[in-house]
C-alpha cells in the first residue's frame, strides 16, 4: 500500500493489498449531518477499500463506503457514508456520490457528477460530464419520514455531458440519454432519449450493444 503526503486514514479503515492512496486524501471520514438529514444515525461501519484501488489526490471517502477491487476514485470526488462502488468502476474528478448509492461493477462516472442518495447505478453504465440527479420532488419540504427517490441507471446505459434527472426516474438498460437533456420520466430499455424534456427519437442500433464492443 502506497500513502502519498498529508493523507489520512483513520481509525478502523480496511485497506486492501496494492492500494494506492494519493497526497492529501482522507480515508473513513465520519459524517456531520444536520438535524432534518435524511441520512441514517446510527455509527457507520468501518470504511473498506478492495486491493489495487486508487485513492487520488484530495478525495474523501467516508465511513462506512465500501470501494471495490481496482476502483479509481479521482481527485476531490466524495463518496458518502453506505454508499458502494463496484469493481474496476472509476469515480471521476470532483464528482459526489451521496450516502446509500449503490454502484454496480466497470461503471464510468466522469468530471463533475452529482449522484444523489438513494440511486442506483448498475454494471457498465456511463454518467458523462456535469450529470445531474435529484432526489427531492419538494425541495426539502416534505415530511421527515418520506422517502426521498433516486435515480436508477440499469446495465450499460449511457448518458450524455449535462444531463439532468428529476427524482425516482429509471433509465432502461442499454438506453441513450443525449447531451443537455432534462429526463422527468422513466426511460425504456435501448431508447434514444433528448431534449427539454426528453423525449424518445429512436431506438439503440444493434451494432451499439455493450456486447458489440466487449
Amino acid at each position: 500500500m502506497q500513502i502519498g503526503a498529508g493523507s489520512v486514514v483513520l481509525a478502523g479503515t480496511e485497506v486492501g493489498e496494492g492500494c494506492v492512496v494519493e497526497d492529501l486524501a482522507v480515508l473513513g471520514k465520519r459524517p456531520r449531518l444536520r438535524p432534518t438529514s435524511n441520512s441514517p444515525r446510527e455509527e457507520p461501519p468501518p470504511l473498506i477499500v478492495g486491493a489495487g484501488a486508487t485513492i487520488c489526490c484530495g478525495a474523501v471517502i467516508s465511513a462506512g463506503a465500501h470501494i471495490g477491487e481496482r476502483v479509481i476514485v479521482g481527485d476531490q470526488a466524495q463518496v458518502r457514508e453506505r454508499a458502494t462502488i463496484g469493481t474496476d468502476s472509476v469515480i471521476g474528478r470532483g464528482s459526489a456520490i451521496e450516502y446509500g448509492v449503490k454502484v454496480g461493477a466497470r461503471a464510468i462516472v466522469q468530471t463533475g457528477v452529482y449522484v444523489t442518495a438513494g440511486s442506483v447505478i448498475e454494471d457498465d453504465v456511463f454518467l458523462g460530464p456535469g450529470v445531474i440527479t435529484s432526489n427531492d420532488d419538494t425541495i426539502g419540504r416534505h415530511p421527515r419520514e418520506q422517502p426521498l427517490r433516486g435515480v436508477t441507471f440499469c446495465r450499460a446505459c449511457r448518458i450524455g455531458a449535462g444531463a439532468v434527472f428529476v427524482p425516482g426516474v429509471t433509465v432502461g438498460e442499454e438506453a441513450f440519454v443525449a447531451a443537455g437533456a432534462v429526463v422527468t420520466e422513466d426511460v425504456a430499455p435501448r431508447a434514444v432519449v433528448m431534449g427539454v424534456p426528453a423525449r424518445a427519437v429512436r431506438q439503440v442500433a444493434e451494432h451499439d450493444l455493450l456486447e458489440r464492443w466487449r
